[in-house]
């Protein structure tokens, strides 16, 4: 089968699309072909060696995928030949199959699409467990979104909104702001003069959640705007600078930061994980969350659309298709 692969830790143009050993239904695996397979800001670190996580090389990259079942193995007992799922993997998702334990699969409703399922897998399923069981997020307070036209800042918004907050969604241009409004923020800025400008939306009062997948200089300026009794949620770093903390901030506003490690979050509570993705697939029927799929686009071109997602340049949702 074709798939794309990283034979070392290198850029992402010595990415390869070529032949790869088939997946075989061991245990209690199910080999998924796959419709639609996610792109995600990890995938692009991990290929370089930048990840917390270096799997062996030569390796394929991908942590997830819709379609499928094709197989299962002799200790699957809830899929069948022929089932539609989503499923999570920690790598080998960017190929036309892949192997996956069933405990990891989710089975899709008819109504939905193989690439929407991709998006609420990581962007969502990050997003949710941030704002659900980190922030512990409430009707009535505010919550800023940084990035908040991207995969992840999307899902947020949307999330919020979902659990009844008022969302502020700062975005670096104009048309992002757009697309944050479109996906349902209550009001929508850009990063300049942030914390005077986060101060002056919420009366003085600060931000009850902040969700920060950016880093760098925003999150200074976001952990400057926090409120008495706030929550500042580090989900990652797409800036490419690792922020340091004043603590002194913590302490004389009162605020926490708490850390978001949704992939080890799925090991770690594999109910509550299973839990989030059932309340998200009601979310999606309900209409109360979609996800914004900017494109779909071949396989062979994961590299550059790697390129597109580490560089900040893409909007929503990216999908590879085999």
């Amino acid at each position: 089968m074709k798939a794309i692969i990283a034979r070392a830790f290198a850029p992402l143009d010595q990415l390869l699309y070529g032949d790869w050993p088939e997946p075989e239904a061991k245990g209690d695996a199910v080999v998924v072909e796959a419709e639609a397979i996610g792109v995600n800001y990890p995938d692009g670190l991990l290929v370089q060696g930048l990840y917390q996580m270096k799997p062996p090389t030569p390796f394929v990259p991908g942590m997830e995928v819709a379609g499928r079942v094709a197989a299962i193995g002799p200790k699957v007992t809830g899929l069948r030949v022929g089932d539609r799922v989503a499923a999570l993997t920690v790598v080998n998702g960017y190929a036309e199959k892949v192997a996956v334990s069933e405990a990891m699969t989710m089975k899709l409703p008819d109504a939905m699409d193989a690439a929407d399922a991709c998006a609420l897998i990581c962007g969502y399923g990050t997003s949710h467990h941030a704002l659900k069981q980190r922030a512990r997020l409430m009707p009535g307070e505010t919550l800023c979104v940084l990035g908040a036209a991207g995969a992840t800042g999307v899902a947020a918004v949307q999330i919020g909104k979902a659990m009844g907050a008022k969302v502020i969604g700062v975005a670096s241009s104009p048309e992002k702001q757009r697309i944050a409004l479109q996906a349902g923020a209550d009001i929508a800025i850009g990063y300049d003069n942030l914390k005077d400008a986060l101060k002056e939306i919420t009366g003085g009062k600060g931000v009850d959640v902040g969700f920060d997948p950016v880093g760098g200089d925003a999150f200074e300026a976001l952990a400057r705007a926090m409120g008495w009794n706030g929550r500042l949620l580090v989900i990652g770093f797409a800036s490419g600078t690792i922020p340091k903390l004043a603590v002194n901030l913590t302490l004389v506003k009162g605020f926490s930061v708490v850390g978001v490690y949704w992939g080890d979050f799925t090991v770690k509570e594999p109910q509550a994980y299973a839990d989030n993705m059932r309340e998200l697939v009601s979310w999606y029927l309900a209409g109360k969350v979609k996800p914004v799929i900017e494109g779909i686009y071949p396989l062979a071109d994961a590299a550059n659309v790697l390129k597109r997602v580490l560089g900040r340049g893409a909007s929503g949702k990216l999908i590879l298709k085999p």
